[in-house]
């Protein structure tokens, strides 16, 4: 459950804005051009979506304020996510999750977990335990619902196995087989070598 969203210089969100989410049905209302639609691109943006264009921009630096009439530009935007598993599939695993991203002006951007400096593989990881992730459908956004209901068996299949927990896995068995193919080809490389000195011992032992 989303139980806190907090952003600072997100789109138009210039001063920074805090919303506490209870159990059950929570609801946003406003009129066109409020925010609302910034809000569920802020919790994608969050959980380490990459591609602008899933966010309306041409480039990441484009979710940091603009200004205004009456405000100058945000010198950065942040997004803070405060999740909780009301019933924790995992004993070991903490009940609560929070996950922070942060990008300035000049591109520079980072990620926290729990408090902790990490990598958006870090980010991906925590949510994906709890079926969470850009590419999840956790988040339905605007013209999303057509999107889903036209796509392709392969494209279902994927988000399934995203909300799923299946994407996690396969993605760490990718990652190990890849580990596992340059540990062979060093391997490979380390026993060339090994015969190449061989060789050369046995030339520079030869009787003359």
């Amino acid at each position: 459950m989303l139980r806190q969203i907090a952003l600072r210089g997100f789109k138009s969100f210039a001063q920074a804005t805090s919303l506490e989410l209870g159990p059950g049905l929570n609801v946003i209302v406003g009129p066109n051009g409020s925010g609302k639609s910034n809000l569920a691109e802020a919790i994608v943006w969050a959980m380490g979506e990459q591609r602008a264009a899933k966010l309306r921009a041409s480039g990441m630096s484009e979710v940091v304020f603009s200004g205004g009439a009456h405000r100058p530009p945000a010198g950065l935007a942040e997004v803070r996510l405060t999740l909780v598993d009301e019933e924790p599939a995992d004993i070991g695993r903490p009940s609560e999750v929070e996950v922070v991203r942060r990008i300035t002006r000049t591109g520079d951007a980072g990620y926290r977990l729990n408090g902790a400096n990490c990598r958006l593989l870090d980010v991906h990881e925590a949510l994906a335990l709890r079926g969470l992730g850009p590419d999840a459908l956790a988040v339905i956004r605007q013209g999303q619902v057509e999107a889903v209901c036209t796509s392709r068996p392969s494209d279902i299949r994927a988000m399934l196995e995203e909300a799923a927990g299946v994407a996690l896995s396969r993605r760490r068995r990718r990652r190990a087989e890849l580990r596992l193919g340059r540990v062979a080809e060093r391997l490979d490389r380390a026993r060339d070598l090994q015969a190449e000195l061989a060789t050369r011992c046995l030339l520079y032992t030869s009787p003359s």
